[in-house]
């Protein structure tokens, strides 16, 4: 266990399983308290007892950022566990391959409701938190390749992502004056159970033909030569929560093995 995070008071979103499973378990190596929040209570409160189980400090919370009471309650019982929100993951989100000709208005209102709209609520509650208790904060928010390229199969998904780099460097411009960084991290092929849902949909959708030949066709790429992991992203997550990136907002860092280089 470190110390580099140690008093910090962390919300992680979507933080039962994947790259937010990741990320939450880092930043508790790191010495901070961390608030493990999703809409599956089930799969919070694992990894939450895995952290704990490993020596650090973790607490599981309900939370659908789609909604903002939900949004709020998250907060407050942030608040109430350990006295302060300090830093706030906006990492919650959803993905659907569809064609561009497939995409309905509901599939659009799915992903915009979960991954655009959850960032910008996410972030007005944070600040409002950060704002009142003085002192600044953090705030960093997960976008993606699909930040910087639109791809036909996830024209929606890119949509909101580029959205939410477009959320972040707002927030920036609006909360500098309250000492809160506002900054997201675009990871690129990470393999989690979010790729194991696309795998399945490209063969159902006869994209591909077996399974994992998506995510390797996808991957062919990468400047780096292979797909990521989660562990291969905590790195700038923890660094985005630590002090050591104080003068740094309104950025996406590209974590993606040099899929897109912009």
């Amino acid at each position: 266990m470190g110390d580099r995070l140690k008093g910090r008071n962390i919300v992680v979103t979507g933080a039962g399983s994947g790259i937010g499973a990741g990320v939450a378990a880092d930043l508790a190596d790191n010495g901070a308290n961390v608030v493990v929040a999703d809409i599956n209570v089930e799969n919070g409160a694992k990894v939450a007892d895995r952290i704990s189980k490993a020596g650090g400090m973790a607490v599981a919370v309900p939370v659908d950022v789609s909604n903002r009471e939900s949004i709020k309650k998250m907060i407050a019982e942030t608040v109430e566990a350990f006295g302060s929100l300090d830093v706030m993951f906006n990492n919650a989100g959803i993905i659907q391959t569809a064609s561009y000709l497939e995409i309905t208005e509901a599939d659009w209102k799915r992903l915009m409701d979960v991954n655009g709209l959850g960032v910008l609520m996410g972030t007005q509650e944070a600040a409002k938190q950060m704002i009142a208790q003085g002192g600044g904060g953090k705030i960093i928010n997960t976008a993606s390749i699909g930040a910087k390229q639109g791809y036909p199969q996830f024209a929606h998904y890119c949509a909101s992502k580029f959205a939410v780099a477009a959320l972040t460097q707002a927030a920036a411009r609006a909360f500098a004056e309250h000492k809160i960084t506002v900054n997201c991290f675009g990871p690129g092929v990470v393999h989690t159970a979010l790729w194991d849902q696309l795998n399945r949909e490209f063969m159902e959708k006869g994209i591909s033909s077996k399974p994992d030949q998506a995510i390797n066709d996808f991957s062919t790429d990468i400047l780096l030569g292979r797909y990521s992991t989660p562990r291969d992203i905590v790195g700038v997550t923890t660094f985005l929560a630590s002090s050591e990136s104080d003068y740094i907002t309104g950025q996406t860092v590209m974590v993606d093995g040099g899929m897109v280089l912009i």
